[in-house]
C-alpha cells in the first residue's frame, strides 16, 4: 500500500503543480488533490520539501526507465547516444502536467539542496551514459566535451519549449539533437 499511496501523493504533486504554480502547491492543496488528509500526506513525507524531490526523483525514474530500456535494445555507441536523446524527449517527459512539474521544480532546485542534489545526479548520470558512448566513436579526449554539449542542448531545447509550449512533434527536438550529435562525431 505504501508505493501505491506515495505515487499518489506525487502525482497530486504534480497536477497541483500545473494547476497552481509551485508556491501555490501547498501540502493542503496536494492532499485534497489525492483526496487524502494532510496527516497522510505528513506520514509518508516530512514536509513539502519532502514530497518535492520525491516527486523529482520519481519523474527522473520514469525517464531512467525509458532510456534503460532503449539503451538495451541499442547496438551500437550511436544507438545509445539516440537512446538517450529519444527517451529525453520521451511522451512522459512531454505530458502537460510533468512540463509544468519540471519547469517549476528546476526553478526551484537553487533554493532547496535537496532538490540540487536531485539534479545533481542527474546531470552526472545523463554525461556518463554519454560519455560512454562517445568514447569509441571520438575518443576519450573529445567525448565529455561532446556530452555537455548534446546534454545542454537536450536541457535548453526541453526549457525552451517549457517557456513557449510543448512542440507539436517530439521528433523536432531529437532531430536537432541527434543533428548536433552526428556534426560533433563527424568532426
Amino acid at each position: 500500500m505504501k508505493p501505491i499511496r506515495r505515487q499518489q501523493l506525487i502525482d497530486a504533486a504534480i497536477a497541483s503543480i500545473h494547476e497552481h504554480g509551485f508556491s501555490s502547491a501547498t501540502v493542503a492543496r496536494i492532499a485534497r488533490k489525492a483526496g487524502v488528509s494532510t496527516g497522510i500526506v505528513h506520514h509518508y513525507f516530512t514536509d513539502k520539501t519532502d514530497l518535492l524531490a520525491a516527486t523529482m526523483r520519481a519523474m527522473l525514474d520514469v525517464l531512467r526507465r525509458e532510456a534503460v530500456e532503449r539503451m538495451r535494445s541499442a547496438k551500437t555507441p550511436t544507438d545509445r547516444i539516440y537512446a538517450i536523446i529519444h527517451a529525453s524527449y520521451g511522451d512522459a517527459q512531454f505530458a502537460e502536467e510533468v512540463f509544468s512539474a519540471w519547469l517549476a521544480l528546476y526553478g526551484n532546485a537553487r533554493e532547496s539542496e535537496k532538490l540540487q542534489r536531485i539534479l545533481r545526479i542527474y546531470h552526472r548520470r545523463l554525461h556518463s551514459n554519454l560519455v560512454h558512448s562517445l568514447i569509441p566513436l571520438i575518443g576519450r579526449e573529445r567525448a565529455p566535451d561532446v556530452a555537455l554539449g548534446i546534454g545542454a542542448l537536450i536541457d535548453g531545447l526541453w526549457l525552451r519549449y517549457a517557456l513557449t509550449g510543448r512542440p507539436v512533434d517530439a521528433e523536432v527536438p531529437r532531430a536537432m539533437t541527434r543533428a548536433y550529435a552526428d556534426a560533433m562525431i563527424a568532426a
